[in-house]
């Protein structure tokens, strides 16, 4: 597998399918290449496009240098920019979702950034999360416990009901989830405070300027369709997309088609 070097000297590993443009894909909390959706959905696009998907750092075959930093991540997002010749389309899911719009916003060369469902709670529709989450999290990894923190992240991040969340530690890819769980206060990071229930800053990702989209699933919690309808305001003269039927766990087949035609070139 190549790998590239960000900023910092962290080496990244990455994966490049197709021919065409060129894409990149990030990855949202705990997702890494082979247990990732960001992997079909690159199936579904490399007939159109040059498709570029990698490690987030901590994760798969990337490095993890100390101390972490949003900035690094976004080092990292530059760095396989980079490799893919200078400038791309970015797609980001979930918290990578934040983490493309955040690299876009920093100056990253992109000619046009796609999201699909970053999880950002800007009402009182579900709890918020506030920085007791985070301490709770940061506990948990401290004291040597990543089963916890991704316990912690399922049910109180991601909302799973309590059932769901203790039969996944009788799950093959359990072992997996604990593996990367020392990433998850970096999505948090990454989430910049946007999940507390209030409404985003006017302008905060006011250095994007190439076209954007903003899409969701009409089957998704209220709570996060309301973040994305927000989002797609709050960036000047994005799209706003929505795809019946599908939850945020995206099938590829179906949001493939919406890339595609939002990445090709006009």
């Amino acid at each position: 597998m190549p790998t590239t070097v960000s900023a910092d000297g962290t080496v990244l590993g990455y994966t490049r399918a197709g021919s065409g443009p060129a894409l990149v894909l990030v990855d949202g909390a705990m997702c890494y290449r082979g247990s990732t959706p960001n992997d079909a959905i690159a199936n579904e696009l490399a007939d159109r496009f040059t498709v570029y998907t990698y490690d987030r750092r901590g994760r798969g075959e990337s490095g993890d240098t100390q101390p972490y930093d949003v900035e690094r991540e976004v080092e990292d997002v530059a760095a396989i920019v980079k490799e893919a010749g200078g400038e791309a389309g970015l797609f980001g899911i979930s918290s990578g979702a934040a983490l493309a719009l955040e690299a876009a916003h920093r100056g990253i060369p992109v000619n046009r950034v796609a999201v699909y469902e970053p999880p950002f709670v800007v009402d009182g529709s579900r709890k918020p999360l506030g920085p007791e989450y985070a301490a709770t999290l940061d506990n948990a990894l401290k004291n040597g416990k990543p089963g916890e923190a991704v316990r912690l992240f399922m049910r109180v991040g991601v909302g799973l009901p309590a059932p769901m969340v203790a039969m996944m530690g009788l799950m093959p890819a359990w072992p997996k989830l604990k593996r990367v769980a020392h990433t998850l206060p970096y999505d948090t990071a990454i989430m910049d405070g946007h999940q507390a229930g209030r409404p985003l800053p006017e302008g905060r990702w006011s250095g994007l300027t190439a076209p954007s989209l903003v899409v969701d699933g009409g089957k998704s919690p209220k709570w996060m369709r309301a973040g994305c309808e927000a989002l797609a305001k709050n960036l000047p003269g994005a799209t706003y997309r929505t795809l019946p039927g599908q939850t945020h766990l995206v099938k590829a087949g179906v949001l493939a088609p919406v890339l595609a035609e939002f990445f090709t070139p006009r």
